[in-house]
């Protein structure tokens, strides 16, 4: 499912509320069976914007920290952020690439970086690199960070 584009504010979190609406479950549910199949991976597991050159990746990509604070903090996007992550978590015994598909294992990499540096449930972000990324951070994801 491709969401409008044209609505709303692309620097507020009410873009990523709107484009979980109706594929969070579907998303989940995805990644609980431990093969994704369907297109949510910008709004699910979002990482810094610019990394990304498509324009689901600006529009659903991260600020700053602050914004990853504020979406880690948010009553609805945090919870789902957090039990999309555990979920990936249950297969651990598999490659991010074997689950995702190798860009989206990319994109994974790069959202656990972000939320692990803006303070998010270590366990859960650092276990994601741990897991899946052999505990190295995305670089990339750093140096912008750094900036």
């Amino acid at each position: 499912m491709i969401h409008d584009m044209q609505s709303g504010d692309p620097d507020t979190l009410d873009r990523f509320l709107a484009a979980q609406d109706g594929v969070c479950d579907k998303a989940l549910a995805e990644l609980r069976r431990g093969r994704k199949q369907s297109h949510w991976m910008w709004f699910i597991f979002p990482q810094l914007r610019g990394l990304g050159r498509s324009a689901m990746a600006h529009r659903y990509g991260i600020v700053d920290l602050d914004e990853a604070r504020r979406y880690l903090g948010h009553p609805v996007l945090g919870p789902r952020l957090s039990a999309c992550g555990r979920a990936m978590l249950d297969h651990r015994d598999e490659s991010a690439d074997t689950i995702l598909g190798p860009v989206d294992a990319a994109k994974l990499r790069s959202s656990a970086t972000l939320f692990a540096a803006a303070g998010g449930d270590p366990r859960i972000f650092d276990d994601i690199l741990t897991a899946f990324f052999g505990g190295r951070p995305c670089p990339l994801t750093l140096e912008r960070l750094a900036r």
